[in-house]
C-alpha cells in the first residue's frame, strides 16, 4: 500500500476534482430536463374568444405578431398548431370580435399574423396570444400569454410557445 502525504499539489488536485464533479452534477440535470414548457400568464385569457376564425390578417394590418411553437422536452417545431391573437389596436379594443384572429404554424413551427398597430391599454402596450387545445387536435395543454411590448412604437411582437403534451 502506497502512502500519500498531503501536499499543496495533492490538495489542489483533490479540490479541482471535487469542484469539477460538482459542476458536472449541476449541469447534467439541467440538460436532462430539456426545453421547459411555457406557463400561462396572468391576464392572458382576458377577452379571449373561443374559436376565433383563421384569417390572413386582422383589420388593416401594419403590425406583425410572430413566433415559434415547439414541443416541451426535445424542442421539436410543431407544424399546424392554431395560435389565436388579439389586442387593443388603432382599429379596435381587445374585446371587439374584429380585433381577434387565428393563424396556423408552418412546417417549421413558425407563425406570422399581421394586424393593426397595438396601442397601450391600461398603460401598457400588450398583445394576447393563445394556444387553445380545445380547438386543436395536437394533444397539448392550453397556454394563454399576455406579453408586454418594450415601446408603444414597436411594429412587431415576437412570442414563442413551448407546449406541454397533455
Amino acid at each position: 500500500m502506497t502512502k500519500i502525504t498531503p501536499n499543496r499539489r495533492t490538495i489542489l488536485a483533490g479540490t479541482a476534482a471535487t469542484f469539477l464533479t460538482g459542476i458536472s452534477g449541476l449541469v447534467t440535470p439541467a440538460l436532462a430536463q430539456g426545453l421547459a414548457p411555457t406557463r400561462t400568464m396572468r391576464g392572458g385569457a382576458n377577452n379571449y374568444r373561443p374559436g376565433a376564425p383563421i384569417v390572413d390578417r386582422i383589420g388593416g394590418g401594419g403590425f406583425w405578431t410572430t413566433g415559434t411553437v415547439r414541443r416541451a422536452g426535445d424542442g421539436m417545431p410543431l407544424p399546424g398548431r392554431r395560435i389565436q391573437v388579439w389586442a387593443h389596436t388603432t382599429e379596435g379594443h381587445e374585446r371587439d370580435a374584429a380585433s381577434h384572429g387565428a393563424t396556423l404554424t408552418d412546417e417549421n413551427g413558425i407563425f406570422r399574423i399581421e394586424m393593426p398597430q397595438i396601442v397601450p391599454a391600461f398603460g401598457q402596450p400588450h398583445g394576447h396570444l393563445a394556444y387553445d387545445a380545445e380547438f386543436d387536435d395536437g394533444g397539448f395543454q392550453t397556454v394563454f400569454l399576455r406579453p408586454v411590448m418594450a415601446r408603444a412604437s414597436d411594429t412587431e411582437l415576437n412570442v414563442d410557445f413551448v407546449l406541454q403534451p397533455s
